[in-house]
């Protein structure tokens, strides 16, 4: 079972969310860093000054320097309610002078008098940011510079640097926050017309095909309505097509079924053998006739434009073909005394069409000649190539009214007074193959004035190249 995919609003807010995350992650690490910063800047100037403070302090008595700083100056420069404060002052060869020691930093290059070096170290376990002082003192051993090193623990640098950091990032978190919503109620409004077609199709009538509406709708959305209105269109057809076949069956059905099923009764009732034979041969006629009208209504439905668009076109030769439709009528034009002809042309004919519909539109033009041919009358076929291909089939039957010839083409048509048991549906299922494959069917009067002629007509060789 396939997994429920998210809805689109949840993937849109999902895709806006999480680069903002990310952002307010990578700001917020860029902000502390530059709190922390600023923060260790700002009291790494105060610690200079008290390293400088110290420096002024210190005397030498009796040829030994001294630190002389005031309990009140030291309580002033010492003590601070958040952090400690070590302090050391030796000479340039590290002994002490005054203080505590305080871990060293990494050798370096030469440090010039009055330069400050800042390093960090840790006394114990606790981390601690130190000032490294050389300061000339006079009466300091040799002359040489006394080193003053100040260090503090890192409490309040932190403290001040989270405050930086929530000064910093609270109103963004915030602007996130608003900017978060103002997403999502754009997001929610602009989805708001999917929101109401998925409505308006949900409420329609599965009899209703025609096209969604698309006012006011986004113009990503357009092309998968004009899709959508696209596949409607083409379920009208089918649907169309599919109601009126039944329509068809159930009109032409009607009659044939009312009357093979009174046949049926008389024969039941009957007890001379003669009489019931009578009636079975008519209802063996009738279901003969009942046969080919179900065979023609598929037929026809088969060949609908609609339900023909997977036609498989093939060369074939048409010479041939025509040739094949009009041998497999000889016996059926012998029974009925007529002289069927064929008449084809020099070599072969190629055309490119669906074998077995071509050959059902010539048997379906064969027949209607034959069967409105009087008795010793003739059929002719005939091949020819040029303008154009043509299959053409004469008869001397009677020949259709001028009036008519406009409707034989329609389904069910059969001109009154016509003999046989025809259903109306050969010329139209004819009609219906050749539109498929491009030809024309055209009605024309025998060169002797007697009878029709059927010309089918194929698209020139250049027409169907181009095509």
């Amino acid at each position: 079972m396939p997994l429920e995919q998210p809805l689109l609003r949840t993937k849109l807010l999902t895709w806006l969310a999480i680069p903002l995350a990310l952002l307010l992650t990578a700001d917020t690490s860029v902000s502390y860093w530059i709190a922390l910063d600023f923060s260790r800047r700002a009291y790494d100037h105060a610690l200079v000054e008290i390293a400088r403070e110290v420096s002024l302090h210190l005397r030498s008595v009796k040829g030994k320097l001294v630190m002389d700083l005031p309990d009140a100056a030291s309580a002033v420069l010492f003590n601070d309610p958040s952090d400690r404060i070590y302090h050391e002052i030796t000479t340039t060869d590290g002994a002490l002078i005054a203080g505590e020691p305080i871990p060293r930093r990494r050798a370096g290059g030469a440090v010039v008098p009055g330069q400050e070096i800042y390093y960090d170290a840790r006394i114990g376990d606790t981390p601690v940011r130190v000032v490294e002082l050389h300061v000339a003192t006079p009466g300091a051993p040799g002359n040489r510079p006394v080193v003053v090193r100040i260090a503090e623990t890192e409490v309040k640098r932190r403290v001040l640097a989270r405050e930086i950091l929530l000064s910093v990032v609270t109103p963004q978190i915030l602007l996130i926050l608003i900017s978060g919503l103002v997403v999502w109620i754009g997001v929610v409004r602009g989805l708001s017309p999917l929101r109401a077609v998925q409505q308006a199709v949900a409420a329609r009538s599965p009899y209703d095909r025609s096209p969604v509406a698309m006012t006011a709708v986004p113009g990503e959305v357009r092309p998968l309505l004009q899709s959508m209105n696209g596949l409607l269109a083409r379920l009208d057809g089918v649907m169309t097509l599919q109601s009126r076949f039944i329509a068809d069956a159930a009109h032409q059905l009607k009659t044939p079924v009312a009357a093979l099923q009174a046949q049926l009764e008389v024969a039941l009732r009957e007890s001379d053998p003669r009489r019931m034979r009578e009636s079975l041969n008519v209802l063996s006629a009738g279901l003969e006739r009942l046969s080919r009208l179900v065979s023609q209504l598929l037929s026809l439905a088969r060949n609908e434009p609609q339900a023909a668009g997977a036609v498989q076109m093939r060369p074939l030769d048409l010479n041939a073909l025509a040739l094949e439709a009009a041998s497999a009528w000889v016996p059926h034009a012998l029974q009925n005394r007529i002289d069927l002809g064929f008449e084809g042309c020099a070599g072969s004919l190629a055309i490119t069409g669906d074998a077995q519909r071509l050959r059902e539109l010539l048997d379906n033009l064969l027949d209607n000649a034959i069967r409105y041919t009087r008795k010793g009358g003739r059929v002719t076929v005939r091949v020819c190539a040029t303008p154009q291909p043509t299959v053409t089939v004469s008869d001397d039957g009677p020949a259709i009214p001028q009036h008519e010839r406009g409707r034989i083409f329609e389904r069910f048509h059969r001109l009154l007074g016509s003999p046989g048991g025809g259903s109306g549906l050969g010329l139209a299922i004819a009609q219906e193959i050749a539109r498929i494959h491009g030809a024309e069917i055209r009605l024309e009067d025998n060169a002797d004035a007697r009878g029709n002629t059927f010309n089918l007509l194929f698209p020139p060789p250049a027409t169907r190249e181009h095509g």
